[in-house]
């Protein structure tokens, strides 16, 4: 009970939460894969089995090699993942066959090469998901590789029998997953429209709060103070439904815009793989795209709700999103299953989500701007001036020199997280090795393989995996003991491996914690069938004890060794963060109509909501750090994250308004809208231009008030910077 209530309520990785404080170690049901446990169980199984009736040594490396390309395929499309376990094999093998030759020459030849292929796996994650985890696993084939001697002979076998066993899992993974080459689409695309509907469902709610008594727009010097300095207890009444919204933007916003770019990612890859924008692929994207115009609809809609005193009008906009939230999804199920949609029944309910919103204008054009591309979604319609694939085939034809050598020179710089890391792993895993090759034992490994899989570029996200690891290592292992108590001959533990194979990578998405909890029973009972004569209590305690230990060691490298501090990095990331709403802005309010038509303003909105997603996963990290949650930039970065949230969502209503302002007072506002943001963010002079003295409209005086309290929020910044 205590577990759950600790859980309940905490991000996941694929959903951080909107409580930045607290670590994303919750469970994601949705992660659950049985295929991926199906298919590991088979590939390393039906190895084992074989042993076990004709007995051959090099089987159980076989068996291994399957194993490890199973944690080394991290999913996607079939073209990239073919090419990541192919070279992981490849390389696998050869790293097996040259240190289990080199190994009986001692530490000093030793340490120093394993070092360099350490930095370099490590390194890899520069080129993204796969190749990180493919990295990751072959420093644990090289640990693996050190624990025996091998002549030539034996190293020439040694590393054959692994590049087919790697090649073994790769071939079950082309039989599984090529049925379905477009399910990993449909599954990202519709996880954005299943995200979509979350959103309208507490922004619903948020349509119900009853907003306080004449109370207005909070733009006088006090109430911008209170809210700068965190003091709101004395305005409980008044900034209630100001912290709702906030709650509202950084629980779902932030997942929303990593799931629209998640999937486009795939999207993306499927095409490059295929090497043509396929019927399917256009259609994945133009879905896409919908999802992508609806999430901005909605932003503009929840800035209408939380400006609006008006009653009525709440009640009218809870009544739209009520009857538009079982339409996203239903569109969401359908791209998930693949299935078809009720096209007649679909538009009887969109026409009745328009009813009482005709003398609403505002309104009514954002929900027929909404329910139009909800029509898209389901009719796998062209909107108008799209052009199929017409934003995809650019990053799809990029060469594959620029795709592999662009990321190697991009972070080969002192400032990059991810060579830090690389050269951190790197100092702290070469003692480890060295105390392996020295004090030689068939548990000895372990230290060496927690400390590189525990450390990641970041304190916060290291401390986190540390507590997964440790906890679901003394987890698992107290269940694979008991589990091995009962099995009393080889052919019994051989058989139980099938079952924990299938739950371990079942798992392997729904949290990290579970899936060692999970896997450790596998590990213990293979210990017993590759080392006979270790009891398996003793098994999961040494496994424990080298867990805990290389636990340890990689949180303390992480604070000692070249740490991020996450103050400067949240300094960086919101001044960035400024700019990219002042490019916004910019397209909204400077450029003409045609920036719409063109995709001006949805390349500088996506701008805008990257970057503020960069700013909070660099809050997130530095709240978790010790002692950084309370430093003055981490506070005030927190009030202009929020700020800024406020302003693009002002920027996205404007952006969809009729009617904005006089051309000359839209003209006199938009020029100092725009340098007032860019002089924040730290472009041009630094200096904020003088105020027109030209009346603005009320959406106008909404927005300058929130860049009024930006200013008065990062001006203590500056000061202490200068």
């Amino acid at each position: 009970m205590r577990a759950a209530a600790f859980l309940r309520g905490r991000g996941t990785l694929t959903n951080p939460g909107l409580d930045l404080t607290r670590l994303p170690i919750g469970l994601d049901p949705r992660g659950l894969s049985l295929v991926d446990g199906v298919r590991a169980a088979l590939a390393f199984g039906l190895v084992i089995l074989l042993h076990e009736g004709f007995p051959w040594p090099p089987l159980l490396t076989v068996a291994l090699a399957a194993n490890l390309a199973c944690f080394a395929d991290a999913g996607g499309p079939m073209r990239s993942r073919l090419l990541v376990l192919t070279v992981f094999s490849l390389l696998g093998g050869i790293i097996w066959g040259l240190f289990g030759l080199m190994q009986p020459l001692g530490p000093l030849p030793v340490v120093p090469l394993a070092g360099i292929v350490i930095f370099g796996c490590t390194y890899a994650r520069v080129w993204g998901v796969q190749a990180q985890a493919a990295g990751n696993v072959l420093v644990l084939v090289l640990c693996f590789a050190l624990d025996r001697p091998l002549t030539p002979d034996q190293a020439l076998v040694a590393g054959l029998v692994f590049s087919a066993g790697g090649l073994w899992a790769t071939l079950l993974a082309l039989l599984l997953w090529r049925l379905h080459p477009y399910r990993p689409t449909h599954r990202a695309v519709a996880e954005v429209w299943r995200r979509l509907t979350r959103l309208c469902d507490d922004l619903e709610d948020l349509a119900s709060l009853t907003w306080p008594e004449n109370l207005a727009w909070p733009e006088n010097s006090e109430t911008k103070a209170a809210a700068r300095g965190g003091a709101r207890q004395i305005f409980d009444r008044q900034t209630f439904d100001l912290q709702a919204f906030d709650r509202h933007a950084r629980a779902h916003r932030r997942g929303v815009r990593e799931a629209i770019e998640q999937a486009r990612t795939v999207i993306v890859d499927l095409a490059r793989s295929r090497e043509r924008i396929s019927d399917r692929t256009a259609q994945a994207l133009i879905r896409l795209e919908a999802a992508e115009q609806i999430f901005a609809a909605l932003i503009a809609v929840s800035d209408l709700i939380e400006g609006e005193p008006d009653p009525r009008r709440r009640r009218m906009a809870r009544r739209f999103l009520r009857r538009l939230r079982p339409l996203l999804g239903v569109i969401a199920r359908a791209i998930r299953d693949d299935s078809v949609i009720d096209l007649a029944r679909l538009d009887r309910a969109i026409d009745r989500s328009t009813r009482r919103l005709a003398h609403d204008r505002g309104l009514h054009d954002l929900a027929t701007r909404i329910l139009d591309r909800v029509r898209i979604g389901a009719k796998l319609s062209t909107p108008d001036g799209y052009r199929p694939g017409g934003a995809l085939l650019g990053r799809a034809s990029l060469p594959l020199g620029t795709r592999l050598l662009g990321p190697l020179s991009t972070n080969f710089t002192v400032a990059s997280a991810n060579l830090r890391h690389a050269v951190r792993a790197t100092v702290v895993a070469a003692p480890a090795l060295w105390a392996t090759l020295v004090w030689a034992g068939p548990f000895a490994h372990w230290l060496t393989m927690t400390v590189v899989l525990t450390m990641q570029p970041f304190y916060a996200a290291t401390w986190q995996r540390a507590l997964e690891r440790i906890g679901g290592t003394v987890l698992g292992g107290l269940i694979g003991a008991i589990l091995a108590s009962f099995a009393t001959s080889p052919l019994a533990l051989a058989a139980l491996v099938f079952p924990l194979s299938i739950i371990g990578f079942a798992a392997r998405q729904v949290s990290y914690g579970v899936f060692i909890a999970c896997l450790t029973p596998l590990v213990v009972l293979l210990v017993e069938v590759v080392e006979p004569g270790h009891g398996s209590w003793e098994v999961a305690g040494m496994r424990a004890l080298l867990t805990l230990l290389g636990g340890l060691i990689a949180v303390a490298s992480a604070l000692v060794l070249w740490p991020i501090w996450e103050p400067d990095q949240v300094r960086i990331e919101l001044r960035k963060a400024v700019r990219a709403h002042a490019a916004f802005a910019r397209a909204v309010l400077c450029a003409g109509p045609e920036a719409e038509a063109s995709g001006l303003r949805a390349q500088a909105a996506r701008g805008a909501g990257l970057a503020l997603n960069d700013l909070e996963a660099a809050l997130a990290r530095a709240l978790q750090q010790p002692r950084a949650g309370r430093h003055p930039q981490v506070e005030s970065a927190m009030v202009a994250d929020a700020t800024l949230r406020r302003i693009s969502a002002r920027l996205t209503a404007l952006r969809y308004a009729v009617e904005v302002a006089e051309p000359e007072a839209l003209a006199a506002w938009s020029g100092w809208i725009t340098a007032t943001l860019s002089s924040l963010g730290g472009e041009g002079e630094g200096t904020s231009p003088p105020m027109p003295s030209v009346p603005r409209s009320e959406g106008l005086t909404r927005l300058v008030a929130q860049i009024e309290l930006l200013g008065e929020t990062l001006a203590p910044a500056a000061a202490r910077s200068a």
